[in-house]
């Protein structure tokens, strides 16, 4: 697109940024697409749309959105693997990750550190050496966001990382800091129905528990922190296939 001047600054929309390409290949058929289950893939999604917008920057393109192509399939099995971010009316993590991108508003901050991926090396060789640890964020008025994930292109949880994330420029005395949590234990209604005993026809109470268990939970209660130097620093560990969005909040 950049490379068509006519072209250049026109709107970009991907409407259809996924992993691979069957949505509606379950994993009966493509034992591998159980990925689409877990935190594998939620930790995916968001180490990879951040990306994008670095290689729009880079190139100089206008893109104005980025979407999934997923599905709703009734009637089917409970999560069979496909391309959906929820199964039989339970939100899958992936599904959470998109809440999370949505509750960042205003405009992106730079993020600066020691990663071992840029958009250009996770382009070019995927996540096959190091775990991916990185981070996303945003500020508005009273508010800054920052998402964190630890991701490799292995489907197997790996170790926990530590993070000290520190925010700068923030010109309060106080925020209140909600730290929101996908991983195994926390917006996860695939490892509950695993250890329910992956029923196929759970009863009433199980659904509750399930549907419950999908939606986006934090990760203990919001808490207030002082600010020194207009800059807050907090540390985090950050289990392996894990998603945290960290929303900062000041009204002073």
């Amino acid at each position: 697109v950049a490379s068509y001047p006519t072209l250049k600054d026109l709107p970009v929309i991907i409407g259809e940024c996924d992993p691979e390409g069957c949505a509606a290949c379950s994993m009966q058929d493509y034992p591998e697409n159980a990925y689409r289950n877990g935190t594998m893939y939620s930790s995916y999604t968001a180490a990879s749309f951040p990306r994008i917008y670095e290689l729009a920057d880079h190139f100089g393109i206008n893109l104005r959105g980025i979407v999934t192509w997923a599905f709703e399939f009734e009637g089917q099995p409970w999560f069979n693997g496909y391309r959906d971010l929820a199964t039989n009316g339970v939100d899958k993590p992936v599904l959470n990750v998109f809440r999370m991108f949505g509750m960042m508003e205003g405009r992106r901050v730079k993020v600066t550190g020691d990663p071992a991926y840029d958009c250009f090396t996770v382009r070019d060789s995927s996540v096959r050496g190091k775990r991916d640890v990185n981070a996303f964020a945003a500020t508005t008025e009273g508010k800054a966001t920052v998402m964190l994930w630890n991701y490799h292109d292995l489907n197997v949880p790996g170790e926990s990382v530590w993070v000290n994330l520190e925010t700068t420029g923030l010109d309060t005395k106080t925020v209140r800091v909600s730290h929101y949590r996908i991983d195994r234990k926390h917006s996860n209604a695939y490892e509950l129905w695993k250890e329910m005993g992956s029923p196929q026809e759970p009863d009433p109470s199980q659904v509750k528990e399930l549907e419950e268990a999908g939606q986006l939970h934090l990760l203990g209660n919001p808490v207030q922190y002082r600010v020194n130097g207009e800059s807050l620093t907090l540390p985090l560990e950050l289990p392996g296939q894990a998603v945290s969005l960290i929303v900062l909040e000041w009204y002073d």
